[in-house]
């Protein structure tokens, strides 16, 4: 338990924090799961072109690595990528 006021209020700030950073996290998984279950063109083009603004979001807050964003991005372009050949 806290002993002192500031650090109440750390107490307080961080489950703020946490709570919305989770929220923003599952909110990702949840885009990266649609653009895997997509299953026409069309519909993986426009879900890769929403997964990839919340990924860019996302790292540029810094919840995500930027890495982590490029690579998440790179495999949906080679899934675009397998669509157009087949």
């Amino acid at each position: 338990m806290p002993q002192h006021k500031s650090a109440e209020k750390r107490v307080r700030q961080t489950a703020r924090r946490r709570a919305h950073n989770r929220y923003y996290k599952v909110m990702m998984r949840n885009a990266l799961k649609s653009v895997k279950a997509a299953t026409s063109k069309e519909t993986l083009v426009e879900e890769v072109r929403k997964a990839t603004k919340i990924l860019d979001r996302l790292a540029t807050k810094g919840l995500i690595h930027k890495n982590f964003a490029a690579h998440r991005k790179s495999q949906m372009a080679r899934m675009v990528a397998a669509m157009d050949a087949k």
